[in-house]
């Protein structure tokens, strides 16, 4: 069965002038555009084809890749007002709908929202920009443990620092002091489950925890040290601010993480600066 607003392999049951008919099961033949094809393609290969609809509410299929799928997050341009609702570039000739009853508050032309993609009633693909009723309360701490690898969403500055949407179920928050790198709305990455509160709130960090964190940040260096000829003005003596600058990590970490080097005696600790042996 094939999943709108997703990716899915469907093999080619025919050739047309107007493109290739792909077999969507009991969704039926779906045409993949020619303006799609390289000319190479047989009946009976499987194209990997991202399935949406079109103007017409037809299903349709294309290579073109989306900035988000059904079930995801993102963060996107508003280029459209109607009295319905808005237009979202989603990287596709057709732009994503928010309907009014799914916005917040108003969504202008020129601004941009950060939005979860869905399937509605009619199985049309439509973007809500009501977080909240996408997201989960833990009501089990044994949901997530400490050092668990998540993927996040960076998706709101608070008076703490960066909220952010965690394996897009629930919400998380890494502290200010743990950002060591800028994030944008909207920007995904890997990230660790720092911690699990007593009230199950979630707090997140941009490194591995533990000696997984040295582990990780110490080959940064190594490889810092490399590229730079074998000596870094950076020290266990250097200002904090020098060391965010460069490692985008506290002075902590980074004394943790060349002391590691020095153990191993893959590095020289100078007055001056770190060398490589």
């Amino acid at each position: 069965m094939i999943q709108i607003g997703r990716y899915n392999d469907l093999p080619v049951v025919r050739q047309l002038p107007r493109g290739l008919q792909l077999d969507g099961g009991r969704a039926g033949e779906i045409l993949l555009p020619k303006q799609y094809l390289t000319g190479d393609e047989q009946v009976g290969d499987v194209m990997t084809v991202f399935i949406y609809r079109d103007s017409e509410d037809r299903l349709i299929a294309t290579t073109e890749q989306p900035k988000v799928q059904v079930g995801e997050f993102a963060y996107l341009n508003v280029v459209d007002e109607t009295k319905h609702g808005c237009f979202l570039d989603w990287g596709l000739p057709k732009d994503l709908f928010v309907p009014f009853s799914e916005q917040r508050q108003a969504l202008k032309k020129g601004k941009q929202a950060l939005v979860r993609v869905y399937l509605d009633d009619s199985n049309r693909i439509a973007a809500s920009a009501k977080i909240d009723s996408f997201l989960l309360d833990i009501d089990d701490a044994n949901v997530y443990k400490k050092g668990d690898e998540v993927t996040i969403v960076s998706a709101a500055k608070s008076d703490l620092g960066l909220k952010v949407i965690v394996n897009g179920t629930h919400w998380g928050l890494i502290y200010e002091s743990d950002l060591f790198e800028p994030l944008k709305r909207g920007d995904k990455r890997k990230a660790y489950i720092k911690r699990v509160r007593d009230d199950h709130k979630l707090e997140i960090s941009l490194r591995p925890l533990g000696f997984a964190k040295v582990e990780g940040l110490a080959g940064e260096v190594l490889d810092k040290l490399k590229a730079e000829g074998g000596f870094i003005a950076l020290s266990d003596k250097s200002s904090p601010e020098a060391i965010k600058r460069v490692f985008k990590c506290s002075k902590n970490a980074f004394k943790q993480a060349i002391g590691t080097l020095y153990k191993q005696q893959l590095i020289k600790i100078e007055k001056e600066g770190i060398r490589l042996l």
